[in-house]
């Protein structure tokens, strides 16, 4: 079953034009100044009690204050895009070449400012809805920023929630489940520095190669080698670079990178630990320096189980379909970073079985999900901070 919410046909066709105008104009990761213009100028006609800007760099929050004590309830979305070149042919299609919203970060701004529509007319009945527009989900350093912005202490929430739609599942259905959710992730670069000869003398100087080949077996295998539970950990190898692209020259240094990634940050924190060690042992035998470099860092996305309930009821009141969340999501999703300051809930919406899949360069978020994910974040604000729906349109 496909939800339509309580939206009227003028504002699914408003959200949806919203959507495609924000398509056509993707920033990437923390530099989303012009899409958080585009969304202050939006959620002013929502008529909110506060509106910050220039959160953890470009975060934008809108702030629904009952002025009745009860629980804070934040929503969030994101305003990032990707560094990929979109092939699709919508009249909609990224303007800007390199960039675009293949992620639907697109279609989750379009849903929460349908959420602060419903608001505009009926208000929480106590307790405030905060709806957060995060920068930088991409990188992984944007809820970080965000929560360390010393104004977020004043939009503290006692819950989060937030939705990502998923290609695979049919279109519209919900996928939630208690405890671990999404998994933790980081990138280590590892740089081996030796000493360069000619070709003809390879003994004159010190190749990386056999280290390196080494280590690009036993960093993937480092799992089963710690003796980790199948599923819960992986080591992907994503680069390899060894010497310079010459004939006459015997490398004196190589790079390989590994993305790592864990059902939880102390499992996390642990292979990082181990893979660095492990390449530093080797390197050490080998005679070469080693430096290490890490980059996105992920933490584990853990749903709270109150907070799931919450998502339940509300896709059980709506007759929502729904599908079973079985095992955790060994992609990584920043909103984890906020379980460290509420209670968390993240779901999965389903954007149609045969749908291009999240980052593939014609992936377009559905515009028939908007109404959906309005209508569970609605459901989810009037059961925790009451309210009547406005009357559908």
């Amino acid at each position: 079953m496909i939800l339509t919410g309580f939206l009227s046909q003028t504002a699914s066709a408003e959200l949806v034009a919203l959507r495609q105008e924000l398509h056509r104009r993707p920033e990437l990761s923390s530099q989303e100044r012009e899409t958080a213009a585009r969304i202050v100028a939006e959620l002013k006609r929502c008529r909110p009690d506060e509106i910050l800007s220039d959160l953890g760099t470009h975060g934008v929050a809108a702030v629904y204050d009952s002025g009745v004590e009860g629980p804070t309830v934040l929503f969030r979305c994101e305003l990032d895009g990707l560094p990929i070149t979109e092939i699709s042919t919508f009249g909609w299609r990224s303007e800007i070449d390199g960039k675009g919203h293949l992620c639907g970060h697109d279609g989750h701004m379009a849903i929460v400012v349908g959420l602060a529509r419903q608001l505009a007319e009926n208000q929480p009945a106590r307790g405030r809805v905060v709806l957060l527009f995060q920068p930088a989900e991409e990188t992984g350093a944007g809820a970080a920023d965000v929560i360390n912005d010393p104004r977020f202490d004043r939009i503290r929430p006692d819950f989060a929630f937030a939705l990502h739609n998923l290609p695979g599942l049919p279109l519209g259905a919900v996928g939630v489940r208690s405890g671990p959710f999404t998994f933790a992730s980081e990138g280590l670069a590892i740089s081996l520095s030796g000493r360069t000869s000619h070709a003809a003398q390879p003994e004159a100087g010190l190749s990386p190669a056999s280290i390196m080949g080494r280590l690009m077996e036993a960093l993937p295998a480092l799992p089963e080698t710690l003796g980790h539970a199948s599923g819960h950990s992986l080591v992907t190898l994503s680069h390899a670079r060894l010497g310079e692209a010459a004939f006459g020259i015997s490398p004196g240094e190589a790079d390989i990178w590994v993305t790592v990634r864990a059902i939880d940050d102390r499992l996390q924190a642990e292979l990082m630990g181990e893979a660095e060690m492990l390449a530093g042992r080797l390197a050490e035998a080998g005679g070469l320096g080693v430096t290490f470099d890490r980059y996105e860092n992920f933490a584990a996305g853990h749903n709270d189980a109150e907070a799931v309930d919450k998502i339940e009821a509300a896709a059980t009141k709506l007759g929502a379909s729904r599908v079973e969340v079985g095992d955790p999501f060994r992609w990584s999703e920043d909103f984890g970073r906020f379980g460290s300051v509420a209670k968390t809930g993240l779901f999965v919406l389903g954007s149609g079985e045969d749908h291009p899949r999240l980052h593939n360069p014609d992936f377009d978020f559905p515009d028939e999900l908007i109404g959906p994910g309005v209508a569970m974040f609605e459901a989810i604000t009037r059961d925790i901070c009451g309210g009547q729906p406005p009357a559908e349109g």
